[in-house]
């Protein structure tokens, strides 16, 4: 149990940092200065939890403690750092993929157990989850005017979903808090993975 709690204590620590960089390097990208990137960095890594904290009425964990700031705030200046050193698009590499999944996994599963202690329905437990796993890529996406890559040209959110229907498949059968959280976890780990070696996308219509 206590080692488990190890293992996701890390597995959010690498998502806040992965999604900081995610953020900053959109950012960067785009041309925004140090402020510009910075607010990005941070709201990519933090703006999922935030929404979802506020949708069940709560005062979001990101503003009650230093460390998903400070974490956060460590990634920004991870990416601007390797931005300076590599000079070029480093967005879709895998030691910027990986831990993202890394992130998504763990904030995905995060969001399920708020989700499941606020006493939501199984709908809320996925809307809930997928926004924390993938919200602050949205926001962050729309800061920039475009529509969110989630929505357009990734199997990216629907991994959270695939994870948050796990969680609450595990919570009938076994109604054992830990189980479902590691059933989430290796889930949206697994099926992200395999996305970005597969080159997964869902089906468009013209």
């Amino acid at each position: 149990m206590e080692f488990a709690k190890e293992i996701f204590f890390i597995m959010n620590i690498i998502g806040l940092v992965a999604f900081a960089v995610t953020g900053s390097l959109k950012a960067i990208k785009e041309g925004l200065d140090l402020l510009g990137i910075t607010v990005l960095g941070i709201m990519t890594a933090l703006g999922g939890g935030i929404t979802r904290d506020l949708l069940i009425n709560t005062v979001p964990n990101a503003l009650k403690s230093i460390t998903d700031m400070s974490v956060a705030l460590f990634g920004v200046w991870v990416a601007v750092v390797m931005y300076k050193v590599v000079k070029g698009d480093i967005s879709n590499k895998y030691y910027i993929l990986i831990p993202d999944a890394i992130g998504l996994s763990a904030f995905t599963t995060t969001g399920a157990i708020i989700a499941y202690n606020a006493d939501v329905s199984f709908f809320g437990i996925i809307i809930l989850a997928t926004l924390t796993g993938v919200g602050g890529g949205v926001i962050s996406d729309l800061l920039l005017g475009k529509v969110p890559s989630v929505l357009r040209d990734d199997f990216y959110a629907s991994c959270s979903i695939i994870g948050s229907i796990g969680f609450y498949i595990s919570m009938v059968l076994t109604s054992d808090l830990t189980v479902a959280s590691i059933v989430c976890s290796l889930l949206v780990l697994m099926f992200r993975i395999v996305a970005i070696l597969y080159d997964w996308k869902l089906p468009k219509f013209q």
